[in-house]
């Protein structure tokens, strides 16, 4: 098959600057490549990066994006923008997959010589799946996705299918050296707790620092340290010093400094491997109601072995069931930092329950590794290309 990728307008391929789409993608294409597929891909250009080249039998194709903005208006019209300059160029294709807001809007209709639409839900609709026809494919992350976009557009039920979300499940399971700015375990009965993503306040860091400053004075708790790594600048998605320094008080307040460390972001994936691999337990008390789309980070850090503490969002539910794999507490109310507190006392507490945890959550994500992903699309891919040719 002839397969074209189109990425968005703001960040790079290779994902030098991160991006779990961008991440996700670059390996996938890769293995379509590795298949005999022939692949373009299409992303923005960056210093250091050639314009066009070959690597690894994909061909990458750059132009000219543009920076993330604060404003939703002025991301859309920075979409349009790179749509349009990305429909000059697509090649023919069997498949073109849409990481794009814009041009699934028209591509199909103006364009169909560039392959079947497949377009990828990265992040919450925003109500642009109204304006969406000709479609061959969306995939949608997670069942609650699904949902959202059938409430958009009840004419996508035919061609939406769930398929959660790709990692490297292989390179996570495998055991990394650790990197030498990870603080050293203090005792073997150590427990760590981690945290990866966007240092944003709607990701529930301070619900998680108000719970940690209720374990403070619990007597009993083996010792315990908490790990975070991710951007807070606002370009990389965070939300910025203020919401940085707040957050850095408030665990002053709950631990000693010596038990909180906030890591710089990481992009090289076996350093953020085996920094998934520290964590014996990965809380992700996240507040996004309406933006979580599948929980990344959540998989990829059960892949590494880590027992997953995540809030009750729709979301989480296709891969983490509570007391199975994982631990789940109601993120709404008052009182939700007590319940927390005590999903992270039983966990920290109870090792061996915590050891038959994890075992279970690293059996349950490998099916999203990137091979097995790679293989279930082309196959899907295969029953829509004929159509084509046609």
């Amino acid at each position: 098959m002839r397969i074209t990728l189109v990425n968005g307008f703001f960040l790079p391929v290779p994902p030098l600057s991160g991006g779990a789409t961008e991440k996700s993608w670059y390996s996938l294409v890769r293995e379509f490549a590795a298949r005999g597929h022939t692949v373009t891909s299409f992303s923005r250009q960056w210093r250091g990066l050639p314009d066009e080249e070959e690597s690894e039998g994909v061909r990458h194709i750059r132009l000219k994006g543009h920076d993330h903005q604060r404003q939703l208006w002025r991301n859309l019209i920075c979409d349009a923008r790179w749509s349009w300059r990305v429909f000059r160029r697509l090649p023919p294709a069997d498949i073109v997959i849409c990481n794009t807001l814009t041009l699934p809007m028209w591509l199909g209709r103006w364009k169909p010589g560039a392959g079947r639409v497949v377009v990828m839900t990265g992040r919450m609709p925003k109500g642009q799946y109204r304006r969406y026809s000709h479609l061959a494919r969306v995939l949608a992350p997670s069942s609650l996705v699904r949902e959202r976009v059938l409430e958009e557009n009840p004419a996508l039920d035919p061609v939406i299918r769930v398929t959660g979300y790709p990692i490297n499940w292989r390179e996570l399971s495998t055991p990394q050296p650790q990197p030498r700015y990870l603080p050293p375990r203090t005792s073997p009965d150590e427990v760590t707790l981690g945290f990866v993503g966007r240092i944003h306040q709607e990701k529930g860091l301070m619900l998680l620092a108000d719970a940690l400053r209720m374990l403070r004075d619990a007597r009993g708790l083996p010792p315990w340290r908490l790990i975070l790594c991710g951007p807070s600048d606002v370009g990389r998605g965070g939300s910025g010093a203020s919401f940085r320094q707040k957050l850095m008080h408030r665990l002053s307040e709950a631990a000693h400094s010596n038990q909180f460390h906030l890591l710089d972001p990481q992009f090289n994936d076996r350093v953020l491997a085996a920094i998934y691999q520290r964590a014996d337990i990965f809380c992700y008390p996240s507040l996004a109601t309406h933006g979580e789309t599948f929980g990344v980070a959540v998989a990829e850090a059960m892949a590494a072995g880590a027992v997953p503490v995540v809030s009750n969002l729709a979301c989480f539910r296709d891969f983490v069931t509570d007391g199975v794999n994982g631990r789940v507490f109601d993120h709404e109310g008052p009182e939700a930092a007590a319940r927390l507190a005590a999903v992270l006392e039983t966990t920290l507490r109870e090792a061996d329950h915590r050891r038959q945890l994890a075992a279970a959550a690293r059996a349950s994500v490998q099916r999203f590794d990137y091979a097995r992903y790679a293989e279930m699309l082309l196959e899907d891919f295969a029953t829509l290309a004929p159509l084509t040719r046609s």
